[in-house]
């Protein structure tokens, strides 16, 4: 069991899992807390919205409507993958469930997916004192399709929550799992929902799955031509090396490197020693054949110096 966290705890759990959060009204002060008690909050619910259109979606779930007040949820997840926090404390979201179902939540202890709840609305135990609940923007006649954008985003939504509390991906639910009367969310596999949580939880909270691998697919043979074959680096003919190193093996490519390295350290000393050279001439009344032979008698010894060092 836990307390609920704070309205901006769970905005910096939130933002860290990578979720677009998007804040609606006075949200953080718009809940239901006169009509019962919100905590301790063992789970997660997941739900669809049976709507269309996201601004009439957040609406709805933020007012409610004549049978049922708002706010219905804590946050609407919609199509595009933002996240619309309309409610924070009670909302009308999971009604009454199956306190079976509340027990093996709590010690995470079902296998797939929970017993199936045999109480509901009526007869059951009050969800929603103990879930947080997020609407998804569904039709939800299983044929309305759930875009990657939002399917993320509820993935993110739900681990932001486990890695703040805690829990495993066992603490997320659908709507359907907690309650007899219900079917919701439609369309997704509540299993293949929890796994790809629990997949999330295993990485830090930055995690994107979507970067690619920039060596993905890479090969020796594009190393090869990116060392070798470029105006900038230059290097041995292409034929040549397929004879001494046919399997472009690492050492042979740093071999050049460092040989290159050593020709641009020769390179920097004869300038260096260039640069000292005429510096000495400076005001000496030297002609120019005396500066050019001081020069080039430095960068001589500059670069016989450094010759004799590398051997």
């Amino acid at each position: 069991m836990a307390a609920p966290l704070s309205a901006d705890r769970l905005l910096q759990a939130l933002r860290a899992e990578g979720v677009h959060v998007v804040e609606v009204g006075n949200w953080r002060a718009h809940n239901r807390n006169s009509k019962g008690p919100w905590g301790p909050v063992n789970g997660s619910i997941v739900h669809h919205t049976v709507t269309k259109g996201t601004a009439s979606t957040v609406a709805m779930v933020r007012d409610g409507y004549t049978a049922l007040p708002g706010p219905l949820c804590h946050g609407m997840i919609a199509k595009d993958g933002r996240v619309h926090m309309v409610g924070w404390g009670r909302t009308n979201h999971a009604g009454g469930g199956d306190p079976r179902v509340l027990e093996q939540v709590i010690a995470e202890s079902y296998g797939t997916r929970p017993t199936p709840p045999t109480k509901g609305n009526a007869n059951g135990t009050d969800g929603n004192a103990r879930f947080y609940g997020w609407e998804c923007e569904n039709l939800g006649d299983g044929k309305d399709p759930w875009p990657r954008a939002q399917y993320q985003a509820i993935v993110r939504v739900q681990a932001a929550l486990c890695r703040a509390h805690g829990w495993s991906a066992k603490s997320v639910i659908g709507h359907r799992e907690w309650s007899a009367d219900k079917v919701d969310p439609r369309g997704i596999d509540m299993p293949e929902l929890r796994a790809d949580v629990a997949e999330r939880l295993k990485h830090p909270a930055s995690w994107n799955p979507n970067e690619e691998d920039p060596m993905a697919g890479i090969t020796k043979k594009d190393i090869f031509d990116a060392v070798w074959k470029t105006d900038a680096i230059g290097g041995p003919a292409d034929a040549a090396d397929h004879k001494t190193n046919p399997t472009w093996q690492a050492q042979s490519i740093l071999k050049d490197v460092q040989a290159r390295i050593r020709n641009m350290d020769r390179r920097m000393a004869a300038q260096t020693a260039a640069i000292t050279a005429l510096a000495g001439q400076v005001g000496t009344g030297a002609d120019t054949q005396t500066v050019v032979t001081a020069v080039e008698t430095a960068i001589k010894r500059a670069v016989i110096d450094d010759n004799t060092v590398e051997s």
